[in-house]
């Protein structure tokens, strides 16, 4: 196999999952958590955040979705 393959080819549609505590979320986004004490964030490369979702499973779900290669946090 010696077809080349750019590595560099899906970074701009790479987001990251990561596990936000409810607790460091702001008072409106807390009260609609229901009783839930962890997240889990979808940001981009730049760091905005693109969704805030009730598990990892649903965040990696919603990023492949929308044509994204999600990547783990810790």
């Amino acid at each position: 196999m010696h077809t080349p393959f750019d590595l560099n080819a899906d970074v701009g549609r790479m987001v990251y999952v990561k596990p936000v505590l409810v607790t460091d979320l702001p008072r409106e986004v807390r009260d609609q958590a229901e009783g839930l004490e962890l997240l889990f964030a979808v940001h981009d490369a730049e760091g905005q955040q693109l969704a805030l979702v009730a598990d990892r499973k649903m965040a990696f779900a919603l990023a492949v979705q929308n044509d994204y290669a999600p990547q783990p946090l810790h």
